[in-house]
């Protein structure tokens, strides 16, 4: 098991950076029939969408399996002002919540910014998570072959998400930037 805080607390059991480790309590714990449920995100500014989506998730199976985007990951397709907060302490933030049983840090996708699927080929989960329109179904379709099943659930927050947060409130800013810059 992984500790990324140092800290001591309950945090540092859930979250697993070996995936050889993982593996190994996954499948001891699909040995005694739990079902296992894996999705994968940047939880970058953890908002009421990502938390009703763990919960949505962790109704598929018994124990939640979280894999969080690399630093490195999150910046190649979401753009150099991204991920606002660091990898460790976003595996921690996740550790906190209440479906959230392991969680890892997902470092895998190729030059082109294509996954290659490390996780879920290692931990073959009964089920995987995602939000619709986050795969296309191609992908959806790739991922299939590594799973018992894909569940595709909606955006779980109407208003929220952190991109627009942050590209409004980046917006936002620069517009009073340059307003104070003309009355200069």
């Amino acid at each position: 098991m992984g500790i990324l805080n140092g800290n001591g607390s309950n945090s540092d059991l859930k979250i697993v950076k070996d995936y050889e480790n993982l593996v190994l309590a996954t499948k001891g714990l699909q040995a005694v029939g739990r079902k296992i449920v894996v999705t994968i995100g940047s939880w970058d500014m953890l908002h009421i969408g990502h938390l009703r989506y763990l919960m949505k998730a962790k109704e598929h199976g018994d124990i939640l399996v979280v894999g969080v985007d690399s630093d490195r990951g999150i910046k190649s397709y979401k753009g150099d002002f991204r991920p606002v907060v660091p990898e460790n302490e976003r595996c921690e933030m996740l550790t906190y919540q209440s479906p959230v049983d392991f969680v890892t840090i997902i470092d895998d996708i190729d030059e082109k910014g294509k996954w290659q699927y490390r996780l879920i080929d290692a931990i073959k989960p009964d089920i995987f998570v995602a939000v619709e329109d986050s795969y296309p179904p191609e992908q959806i379709e790739e991922i299939r072959k590594y799973c018992g099943d894909v569940v595709v659930l909606p955006r779980q927050a109407e208003e929220t998400s952190t991109s627009n947060f942050i590209q409004n409130t980046i917006k936002k800013y620069l517009a009073k930037i340059h307003n104070i810059a003309e009355e200069l």
